[in-house]
């Protein structure tokens, strides 16, 4: 069975910084697509950012990038998503998610797991 736990959300004033965390258990991030989504109050689940299993491809939403940083920890089998600069725009609850055979990597039906989502809360 496969688990992705996410942390690291919380309360942050406009133009600082979270990490967010996404633990797997049962798979091995390194050969699986991981997403990072979000998803605000009365809005669709939008996409953030996406790391390839293979090769390590980086991918990210117009609206995050240059701000956010996708990486992982293969020996800790982590994904994170470093968030800087954060604007109140950015408050929602943030998922990440993994896939065997993703493409596109912004189209959330394509990911197969689900963590259970983290806050995120920018205040202005």
């Amino acid at each position: 069975q496969v688990q992705l736990v996410e942390s690291g959300g919380g309360l942050v004033q406009a133009g600082g910084s979270l990490r967010l965390s996404c633990a797997a258990s049962g798979r091995t991030f390194s050969i699986y697509a991981t997403g990072w989504f979000r998803q605000a109050p009365g809005k669709e689940r939008e996409f953030v950012a996406a790391i390839r299993g293979t090769g390590g491809v980086r991918y990210y939403s117009d609206s995050v990038k240059g701000r956010f940083t996708i990486s992982r920890d293969n020996a800790k089998n982590t994904v994170y998503l470093e968030m800087n600069s954060l604007k109140p725009e950015d408050t929602a609850v943030y998922y990440c998610a993994i896939g065997d055979t993703v493409a596109p990597v912004t189209s959330a039906n394509q990911y197969d797991y689900w963590g259970q989502g983290t806050q995120v809360t920018v205040s202005s």
